[in-house]
């Protein structure tokens, strides 16, 4: 990690799209971006959403323009008739739109490559407003631009977001690092944990902070991110390290890692240095536990397969759930949890196993266990064991928590598993 030693830049992002407005897409360029830009000291100052309305964005962009450093545009660079950015931005400029002969010519291998035509609507891609230049865009037909003028830098960047996320790492990231405008490495450290709350958390790591030190926070599904950077303190990145170290020994079992990783990437990275395999048997989580480890580059040396049995029929037919225990204890129940992970650990013929099984709502639970209610099993070369969490919100939180829930136990059971090989010299 390197100290950022930026001034403070103002960031405007743009987000263009009747979509976004008219509620048919959620916006995940503003979280994305929030996130990336604040990691390089560029923290977003102000968001837009605007309609494809060519008269309306230029509108935007002149009235940014000079008050911000950075304007970050996503969407409407495309060849379609609702796509006006790039004009609008050459109007609210002033200037006019340049054709870039190594845009149409990249433009049409992509087409050759997939069997299509050239339209002339497609070639409305290869122009950028004079004076900025076109970013490449290998994943997709429409170039990005970057454009500086004054104190500000402009940076165009395309709608989906496998186009998108790789266009602002790639290309530019770098040019915001050239313009002094970016941190060379990360602007703060970042401790990830879970099992504490924002308000328990703050109260751990306040009193290690220097005076002049900024701590702020993130929440998500249960993970909570606690970010410190230098401020006003004119900590080195050294110095910053060492609070996030202290921050470690303070919270415990509770601290995840340093960084950015998820907990899936943990648990994998956990497996492979113990050299061991996991198995799932998923109910209420419907295979995203699945997911989330195949999410992970490399997962396939340690994740052995799972079993989505969301019926009680499934459960005995795949994994052999007896139905005397589902009859008497019920599907959604530790003892339950407990038998599925034993039977896809036998059944895959894995190390580990995870088992998940609850109510996600609205409907089902019980007075003893009420919707949110999730039972997780785990099994182990020592042992099998189950567990009860109450997991608060709507389906799709439940869900998700309960993915977060049953990655943070598996972590905690091979972080134990590791201590005591480390006692018994193992």
């Amino acid at each position: 990690m390197e100290t950022c030693k930026t001034p403070p830049r103002q960031v405007l992002v743009i987000n263009v799209g009747d979509e976004l407005l008219d509620g048919l897409r959620e916006n995940g360029h503003l979280l994305w971006l929030g996130e990336h830009l604040a990691r390089r000291g560029l923290p977003i100052s102000r968001s837009l959403v605007v309609r494809d309305d060519a008269a309306e964005i230029a509108r935007a962009i002149g009235e940014g323009w000079g008050a911000y450093d950075l304007i970050v545009t996503t969407g409407g660079i495309g060849p379609t008739s609702d796509d006006h950015t790039r004009e609008a931005v050459a109007a609210a400029l002033g200037v006019g739109l340049r054709h870039v002969p190594a845009a149409e010519s990249a433009l049409r291998q992509r087409f050759a490559l997939i069997g299509r035509k050239v339209a002339p609507a497609d070639l409305s891609q290869c122009y950028v407003p004079e004076g900025g230049e076109s970013l490449p865009n290998p994943r997709g037909t429409a170039p990005g631009v970057f454009f500086h003028r004054g104190r500000t830098a402009l940076a165009m960047l395309p709608g989906p977001s496998l186009e998108l996320r790789p266009m602002f790492e790639d290309e530019v990231v770098p040019r915001l690092r050239g313009l002094g405008c970016a941190c060379q490495g990360e602007a703060y450290v970042q401790v990830r944990t879970f099992g504490l709350g924002a308000v328990p958390l703050e109260q751990l790591v306040r009193p290690l902070l220097r005076p002049g030190m900024v701590l702020t926070f993130g929440t998500h599904t249960g993970v909570v991110d606690a970010r410190i950077s230098s401020g006003g303190s004119g900590a080195t990145a050294d110095q910053l390290l060492e609070v996030a170290r202290r921050v470690r020994d303070t919270v415990g079992p509770d601290f995840v890692c340093t960084g950015h990783s998820c907990l899936a990437t943990i648990v994998v990275e956990q497996l492979r240095s113990l050299e061991k395999t996991v198995a799932l048997a998923e109910s209420c989580t419907g295979g995203l536990l699945a997911d989330a480890f195949t999410d992970v580059p490399g997962a396939s040396r340690v994740f052995a397969g799972s079993a989505v049995c969301y019926s009680n029929d499934a459960k005995m037919n795949i994994l052999g759930v007896p139905e005397s225990l589902l009859a008497q204890h019920g599907a959604v129940s530790g003892e339950c949890a407990a038998a599925m992970a034993t039977a896809s650990a036998e059944k895959f013929g894995s190390d580990y196993a995870l088992a998940v099984t609850g109510y996600a709502g609205p409907g089902g639970g019980t007075d003893a266990d009420p919707v949110g209610t999730v039972y997780l099993g785990y099994a182990s070369p020592t042992g099998v064991w189950s567990s009860r969490v109450y997991l608060p919100g709507d389906r799709a939180q439940v869900k998700l928590r309960a993915v977060n829930t049953a990655l943070d136990l598996m972590r905690r059971q091979l972080n134990r598993y590791r201590v005591e090989d480390l006692i018994h010299g193992a």
